[in-house]
């Protein structure tokens, strides 16, 4: 499969390595790079929907799932109306677990899943359970992964503060002031550019998890998100503001978005700084994998999810996705892949990062 886009002087390996991710793919995938409002890389290829075979365009929208973490941490950053040191229900009165927002935005609330039957997709109804939900540890107390509810709360005290939801606050902050092809509730008129989803035969998920009673309490997490194609290319799933999984964008758009952060165009230097620095690290309590996040961001750890740099902060998406920002390097990246794989066995992301690394 052809290989499409352009690379700076300098960068051609990256075009290299990308080649050959394309030509060991089922579906397709995009590889941007922005440094100091340049684009040095940009990079595109195989199929966007693997079915129908059809090729993946510069213009294709991909899901980030988790990546979509990132995008409303910026919001929060960019805002900066939400003090991490209050109690949430200081925004939120009816909220009753002793969690601040730091906590909420640091994976360290103890509410990693709706405890009753719900629609992951009603926003509202999940976070008005989550409201009267007891934490499963005292918040503050271990650090693991909120898949789902991250996007509940995160979208609530949003909502609560600025009276939007978080994909109008996506549109409004991010989208519109900086010409960014990303969305959160996707419109009807984009779904013919957006890539279909396909998953790799061994895909799965919680890849460091061998603890049978733990993988039940995942599976929960999940509430059966990944479990197969149908859902994640429904239209109801494109359209729901999931604050936490159901965005789309471009590689370019995202690697932009992060290229603008890093270089504090979109947040104010101090939020930045202040989301950007280490509010919980560990071992996943329930996952078994290593962690380390700001608020919202995931930042660089111990398994080198955000490649060689020593500084950088983003946030990763299920099946491959990986987007972020080097600070010291003053630029943004992104890589958007619609056929997910496990993150075990998976080193397209890793491979890019490296060589990108070699290259500057």
């Amino acid at each position: 499969m052809d290989v499409h886009g352009t690379v700076a002087p300098g960068f051609e390996a990256v075009r290299d390595v990308f080649a050959g991710i394309v030509a060991h793919a089922r579906g397709g995938a995009a590889f941007s790079v922005v440094r100091r409002g340049e684009t040095v890389v940009e990079l595109w290829g195989g199929l966007a929907d693997p079915d129908a075979g059809t090729p993946w365009e510069r213009n294709t929208l991909c899901v980030l799932f988790s990546g979509t973490k990132g995008v409303v941490a910026a919001v929060v950053a960019a805002l900066d109306v939400l003090d991490p040191e209050a109690p949430v229900r200081a925004y939120w009165p009816e909220f009753t677990a002793e969690a601040t927002v730091g906590q909420v935005l640091s994976h360290t609330a103890g509410l990693p899943f709706v405890d009753a039957e719900h629609d992951l997709l009603d926003t509202a109804v999940c976070a008005a359970m989550l409201a009267r939900q007891s934490p499963l540890w005292t918040p503050g107390s271990r650090v693991a992964y909120h898949p789902l509810t991250y996007g509940y709360l995160v979208a609530e005290l949003l909502r609560r503060t600025t009276g939007r939801g978080a994909g109008a606050l996506v549109r409004e902050v991010l989208a519109r002031p900086h010409d960014l092809d990303l969305h959160l509730g996707t419109p009807p008129e984009l779904d013919a550019r957006v890539a279909r989803l396909v998953r790799a035969p061994d895909y799965r998920i919680s890849t460091f998890l061998d603890d049978p009673e733990r993988r039940r309490i995942v599976e929960r997490m999940y509430a059966g998100l990944l479990d197969s194609d149908e859902l994640v290319n429904s239209a109801r799933y494109r359209r729901a503001e999931l604050a936490a999984a159901s965005a789309t964008g471009t590689a370019l758009s995202m690697a932009t978005l992060y290229d603008l952060l890093a270089a504090g165009h979109v947040a104010q230097q101090a939020a930045l700084a202040r989301a950007s620095r280490t509010w919980s690290e560990g071992v996943d309590a329930l996952n078994d994998r290593p962690l380390r996040f700001g608020l919202g961001f995931e930042l660089a750890d111990p398994i080198g999810t955000y490649g060689p740099a020593e500084v950088a902060f983003g946030h990763s998406g299920a099946g491959g996705g990986r987007h972020g920002a080097w600070p010291q390097a003053q630029l943004g990246f992104s890589f958007v892949t619609n056929e997910l794989r496990a993150e075990d066995t998976d080193t397209r992301a890793a491979t890019l990062l490296a060589t990108l690394y070699d290259a500057l």
